[in-house]
C-alpha cells in the first residue's frame, strides 16, 4: 500500500468574472441557445481566431504540486485570495479543476465553512444526523458517537433547539464536532475556527492532535501561525495561486511573515497613518538607535535598543499612555514596554513631544519583529500604528560559548549562570 494520501500534480483552476455559476432557468437556456454563434463569433473574431479575454481571467490555482504522506499534518498559509480554499474545495470535490489531478486515498471528512449542510429549521439534534449522513456516516455509527459530539460541541442544552437560534459560534462548534467524530482517514479544516472561542479553539487543537497522532491525515487552513506552528509537521505557502514553499514549519511560517513585512527603516514617517483620531493627539515618527547612536533597524541581540517616538498633541493631553508592542513571526506578543507600567509619573503631551524608550540588554531570540504602537488615554484609542513598522534582532553569541541560539528554541534569552557539583556519591 503506498504511504502517499494527497497527490496533487499541476493542478489548476481558472474562473472568469462575471460568471454565473448554477442553474439555469429554461428561458436563460434558450436565450443562450439562440445567442450562441454570434457568442463564437465574438469571441473569435471574424478571422476564426480565438481572442482571449485576459481580464476576466482569474487563476485561483496555478500548477500547484505536492505531496502528503499519511499522519502528516500539512498547515496551509497564505494571504486571501492566495487559492487556499479553492485548493480545500477541489480535494473536498466541490469543485472541479480546470486541468491536472489531485488522488486521495481515505475517507475524507472536511469542514470549509460555518455550519455547512446544516438546516436552520431544524433541531441541532436533527442537523447531527443530517450532517453526519451528508459526510458518510450510518445511522447507527451517528446513534453511538451522538453523546459525545454533543457534550464535546458544548451544546448539551440546546440540542433540542433549532440550529436558527444558534450563534455563529454554537454552530461551528456543532459542524466541527460532527466532522471530528466521523473518523476521517483525511480530515480537511478551512479557516473556521476562528469563530469560536479560546477553550474551544484549545479543545479542537487537542483533537486534530489526536486525529493526527492516530496515524490520520490532516489539511488545516489557518491564519494563526501559532496554531499552526504548533500543530503542524509540514507547511505549504500559497501566493496568488502558486506554491511558494514546502517543508519544515519554523522555515516556511518565518519566509511568508518576512515576504509579507515591510522594508527595514530607521525612521518611519507615521503621520499620515488611517487608524488615527483627526482632533486628538497622534504620533508624527519613530526612530531606532543603538547605543552608540547609530540610527539602525537592525540590532545585535544583547545590545541595547532605543526608540525615539514623536507625537504631536494640538491640546493640552495631561493622562496620555504610549504602548510599544513586539510580535514575533507567529503574530505572538512576546514584549511589551508600556508608560502606565513603567513611567513612575503622568505622562503629559502638548504641543510636539519626543518619547524615548529605551530596552536594556534586549534579549530577544534573533529574528524580524512587527512594532504596535498605541496612543491613549486609558479611555479612548487617539492613534494605533501597524503593520509597517519592523524591528530584525541579529544573532550574537551573547553568553560566549561559541553557540548562537535558533530562532525556534525560546522567545528570549535570559541572563542564566550554571552551577555544576560533584559530590562524589555514586547514586542519590
Amino acid at each position: 500500500m503506498s504511504d502517499i494520501a494527497i497527490r496533487v500534480e499541476n493542478l489548476t483552476k481558472k474562473f472568469f468574472l462575471g460568471e454565473r455559476v448554477g442553474i439555469k432557468t429554461f428561458r436563460e437556456a434558450i436565450q443562450d441557445l439562440v445567442t450562441a454563434p454570434f457568442r463564437v463569433w465574438k469571441k473569435n473574431g471574424a478571422n476564426g481566431e480565438e481572442k482571449i479575454d485576459t481580464d476576466r481571467e482569474i487563476w485561483a490555482l496555478k500548477g500547484v504540486s505536492f505531496e502528503v504522506k499519511h499522519g502528516e499534518v500539512l498547515g496551509i498559509i497564505g494571504p486571501n485570495g492566495a487559492g487556499k480554499s479553492t485548493l480545500l474545495k477541489i480535494l473536498s470535490r466541490i469543485t472541479e479543476p480546470t486541468g491536472g489531478y489531485a488522488e486521495i486515498r481515505g475517507r475524507v471528512g472536511s469542514l470549509l465553512e460555518v455550519g455547512t449542510g446544516f438546516h436552520p429549521e431544524l433541531t441541532g439534534r436533527e442537523n447531527v444526523y443530517l450532517n453526519g449522513a451528508i459526510l458518510g456516516m450510518t445511522k447507527a455509527e451517528i446513534r453511538r458517537k451522538f453523546d459525545d459530539i454533543v457534550s464535546f460541541a458544548g451544546v448539551e442544552k440546546f440540542i433540542d433547539t433549532p440550529v436558527k437560534r444558534y450563534s455563529s459560534g454554537m454552530q461551528v462548534r456543532l459542524a466541527f464536532a460532527v466532522a471530528a467524530h466521523l473518523d476521517p482517514e483525511i480530515l480537511i479544516i478551512d479557516e473556521v475556527l476562528a469563530v469560536g472561542d479560546a477553550e474551544f479553539q484549545k479543545r479542537c487543537l487537542g483533537k486534530m492532535n489526536e486525529v493526527a497522532r492516530s496515524g490520520r491525515t490532516v489539511l488545516f487552513v489557518s491564519h494563526n501561525m501559532a496554531a499552526v506552528e504548533a500543530l503542524c509537521s509540514l507547511v505549504a505557502a500559497f501566493q496568488s495561486g502558486r506554491l511558494t514553499e514546502l517543508g519544515d514549519p519554523i522555515r516556511v511560517i518565518s519566509e511568508y511573515i518576512k515576504s509579507s513585512s515591510g522594508e527595514l527603516k530607521a525612521e518611519v514617517n507615521l503621520s499620515s497613518s488611517p487608524t488615527r483620531s483627526q482632533l486628538g493627539p497622534t504620533f508624527q515618527s519613530i526612530r531606532f538607535r543603538n547605543s552608540r547612536g547609530v540610527f539602525t533597524a537592525e540590532m545585535p541581540c544583547g545590545e541595547d535598543v532605543i526608540i525615539e517616538i514623536a507625537v504631536f498633541a494640538p491640546t493640552p493631553m495631561p493622562n496620555a499612555r504610549i504602548a510599544v508592542r513586539f510580535f514575533n513571526s507567529l503574530g505572538q506578543r512576546v514584549l511589551t514596554c508600556h508608560t502606565a507600567y513603567q513611567l513612575n509619573q503622568r505622562l503629559l503631551l502638548n504641543g510636539f513631544t519626543i518619547c524615548e524608550c529605551r530596552i536594556m540588554d534586549c534579549r530577544l531570540v534573533p529574528g524580524d519583529y512587527s512594532i504596535e504602537l498605541q496612543l491613549d488615554d486609558n479611555r479612548s484609542v487617539f492613534h494605533k500604528v501597524s503593520g509597517n513598522i519592523w524591528l530584525r534582532i541579529l544573532p550574537k553569541d551573547i553568553y560566549g560559548t561559541g553557540r548562537v541560539i535558533p530562532p525556534n528554541a525560546t522567545t528570549w534569552l535570559p541572563d542564566v549562570s550554571w552551577c555544576v557539583t560533584h559530590t562524589g556519591v555514586n547514586s542519590l
